[in-house]
Parts: structure tokens; sequence; C-alpha cells
């Protein structure tokens, strides 16, 4: 782990001091938005589902008609690459690829190449109270028939507005409607509610982000013996759910306690959720589920 020397950024092919890493303000990532990303996180040496990720990366990019211009697996070897270039076994990983730079205009043909960035640093959990308060967003999550919300693109306003709006309210955290007013998802996280011991998320159709870590708990909750529904889910039913939670990489599992000053069971995180950060825990350090940085 680097102490006492700058994390070193990837930047099309060669490494930089952090304090050094730019990019051209002629960036189309930078003026449009144009581009997309993946947040991975590497746990005691093992980057949980690197495989994943990058097939993530690489479907949001055709979705937006963006050449990467590298395999999956040279892609996965610059992350390995920048987290030994750190010495970092526990790291949160941000791969960037944007449209590229070129002249103003969304044009674009006017980038010959993509920008490709890749930073790995220590990162807490976003959320550092065992449970935290939410509010039901009046944003509305970008309809799936506007932007694919599986398409993880550089554009966050949407999910920043929704965030501005929660901090406003003293909450920490915002649930996003769809278009037709069902729950969504939190503005960087997806969610699960727990109900008579069934979990209920709402399906990758309701506009939200098909989450890895989401996907991890649906199989960890099956294996624990849980029935695991996906389907629409009403506010009414968020504020009278026993549990509450949401998941993703930055914040991993974190129980939602209060819903717009209404309390969520006991106000305390429930047993089912607490089983399944448990398994959580020992999954994602599993070299199984993973790609070791070294050996």
């Amino acid at each position: 782990m680097v102490k006492n020397a700058e994390y070193l950024i990837y930047i099309n092919g060669k490494f930089y001091p952090k304090s050094e890493a730019k990019i051209s303000v002629y960036d189309h990532g930078l003026l449009y938005g144009d581009g997309v990303y993946e947040a991975i996180r590497a746990y005691k040496g093992v980057v949980f589902k690197l495989k994943e990720h990058i097939d993530r990366l690489f479907e949001s990019a055709k979705s937006i008609k963006l050449d990467i211009g590298l395999s999956k697996k040279e892609m996965e070897e610059i992350v390995i690459e920048t987290l030994r270039k750190n010495d970092s076994k526990d790291a949160y990983i941000r791969i960037i690829v944007t449209r590229g730079v070129g002249p103003m205009g969304v044009d674009p043909r006017n980038c010959k190449k993509p920008t490709i960035i890749v930073i790995a640093e220590p990162r807490e959990p976003i959320f550092k109270k065992e449970g935290i308060e939410a509010m039901v967003s009046s944003i509305r999550r970008t309809p799936i028939w506007a932007l694919d919300p599986r398409i993880k693109s550089l554009n966050y306003l949407n999910n920043v507005l929704a965030k501005i709006e929660a901090l406003s309210y003293g909450v920490e955290e915002a649930i996003m409607p769809n278009e037709h007013g069902y729950v969504a998802e939190a503005s960087t996280e997806n969610i699960f509610i727990v109900k008579n011991n069934k979990i209920i998320t709402p399906p990758v159709n309701a506009g939200i982000l098909k989450g890895i870590t989401r996907d991890t708990v649906i199989d960890i909750a099956k294996e624990l013996g849980y029935e695991v529904v996906e389907r629409n889910i009403t506010v009414h039913e968020l504020f009278n759910a026993d549990e509450v939670f949401v998941t993703g990489t930055a914040a991993e599992i974190v129980p939602i306690i209060k819903i717009n000053g209404r309390i969520i069971g006991n106000g305390s995180p429930g047993p089912v959720t607490r089983k399944i950060m448990e398994k959580y825990r020992e999954v994602c350090i599993d070299p199984k589920y993973g790609t070791p940085i070294y050996g």
C-alpha cells in the first residue's frame, strides 16, 4: 500500500502520480458525459468479480457504440497492473472510458480514440453508520426508454439531484421512484425489502442498474434459504417493510432504518439483513469469486 508517495493513475497506457493525472478539457467525457465506467473493489488481494465488472463495462460501451479498443483480457490486466503499481490489496477501483478528445460538438466521429483511465486507491464504504435514514425522492429515475439504466454512463446528474435533495432534508440517501411511481433504486445503490421473511427487489425492467452486488446478494439470500422475488415495489410497501437495505460496490450492504420519518421494523438492522451482510463479507474475500492480484 502506498504510504509516502502518491497513488499512480493509469491513463492511456501510462501511469501518472495522482497530482499529475490529467485529461484534456476537450475530452467528450467532460464536455458531454459521453462515456462509461465501472466501480470495483479488491479485498485482501482478490478483485471481487472482476470479470463480471469488465463484461458489464463492455456491454455499456457497446450500447453507446463506443469502441474501447482493448480486449476484455487486456482491460483486466490493466486493472491488475494498476493495483500492483500501487501495492494495493484492498482498494476501490474506478475504470473510466470516454469517447475521447475531439472538437466541440456531440458528433462521436470527431473523437479518434477513447480515453481510458483506471484509479485504484483505498476507500471506506460510503456510509459509516450501521443503519441510515433515507427519503423517497421527488426526482424520478431516468426512464428505461430514454436511457437504459443498465448502461453505467458518465452522466449521473439524475442521481446527483436526488442525492442533493436527500442531503437538503438531512438524511443520507434518496430512494428514487421510476416513471410509474414504483420504487426503482437509491442514488447509487439497488434496494431490497424484507417482508414476512421474504426478500423482494425491483426487477431490471423497472429501470434499475443490474447491480453486481445486487446479483451477489440474491445468490446469497437463496443459498441461505430465503425466497427472493423480483417484482415492482410500491412506496406503501417500502414504508411497511420489516427490513430495508441497499447494495452497491461503494456502499456494500447498508440497512435503512428510517424512511420519510417512518421507522422501518424496530429501527435497527434486521436479522435477515445481518445474515446477508455476514455472508457477503465471507464471499467478497473468497478467491473463487474474484481474480487474485498476485499469483
